[in-house]
């Protein structure tokens, strides 16, 4: 059915409207973050400041060594991705690709374990952390990964479960090792739920509170998350900071988002099929 020019454009207003719910918000965080502490509690408000404020970043990020905390949060994020990836990966082709004895059943047990929320195992895995010696250090945010996460290796096990037989039928007969046929055949096709794996791993990795004040007791430990919270207890009736270091920590998973929105969109419609 044709859709007429029309109503195309009365659909695409109504969606611009509705968009400014979620886009005002951010763009108020913004302005804010560039006016004076006066124009910021005057009233009537002031949506745009005379002049830009850009030292207010500048103050908030030199109070505390958030320099030290986003450290902490890239060495987390990346490497949790880099974990996420393989092990999701290896886990999801096995499923996908191989038969052997019990394969539904494990996979089945593997999909219960999302029905079991993580504050269930929070004390057991703190004990567990504890008996190792790594609390207090990032290896607890980190290790958990490259053990994989049942929901990725789901997406993915759908997403390889669309893919002809005889793809890697033809690669045996051209002489390929397993290993070779899923490095060199389906780490390309995978291209696209890998991207959306790696964003959804550091759009939560990055954001996470609640596991960096489980494991994390010195300051010089601290992910951004965590420095945030901390700095907004220091400084809570100041406006401004908490504005600046909140718009610093938004940004990168907005540029995140912007640029592999295309691969998350290709990955979702791969993966439900």
């Amino acid at each position: 059915m044709k859709i007429s020019k029309g109503y195309k454009i009365i659909m695409y207003s109504l969606l611009g409207l509705f968009s400014l719910y979620f886009v005002l918000p951010f763009v108020w965080v913004i302005l804010s973050a560039l006016k004076t502490e006066t124009e910021v509690f005057s009233y009537p408000p002031k949506i745009f400041p005379e002049v830009l404020q850009w030292k207010n970043f500048v103050d908030a990020w030199s109070s505390q060594p958030f320099g030290v905390y986003l450290k902490n949060s890239v060495i987390v994020t990346v490497m949790t991705t880099i974990g996420q990836l393989l092990s999701c990966s290896l886990i999801a082709y096995g499923f996908a690709r191989f038969d052997f004895k019990f394969k539904n059943t494990l996979f089945v047990l593997m999909l219960a374990t999302m029905m079991i929320p993580w504050d269930v195992t929070m004390i057991p895995l703190y004990m567990e952390f504890k008996m190792f010696g790594w609390i207090n250090t990032l290896k607890p945010l980190i290790v958990p990964s490259f053990f994989g996460s049942a929901y990725y290796i789901f997406l993915l096990r759908q997403f390889l479960m669309g893919i002809p037989k005889d793809l890697e039928s033809a690669a045996r007969i051209d002489g390929a090792n397993e290993f070779q046929i899923f490095y060199k055949i389906f780490i390309p096709i995978m291209k696209a739920p890998l991207i959306l794996i790696a964003v959804l791993n550091m759009l939560s990795v990055w954001n996470d509170y609640l596991g960096p004040l489980i494991y994390l007791q010195d300051q010089s430990k601290y992910t951004l998350a965590l420095g945030l919270a901390a700095f907004k207890g220091v400084h809570d009736l100041q406006i401004l900071p908490i504005m600046s270091i909140t718009l610093v920590m938004i940004v990168p998973p907005v540029v995140i988002f912007l640029f592999a929105q295309k691969y998350i969109v290709e990955g979702i419609s791969g993966s439900v099929k």
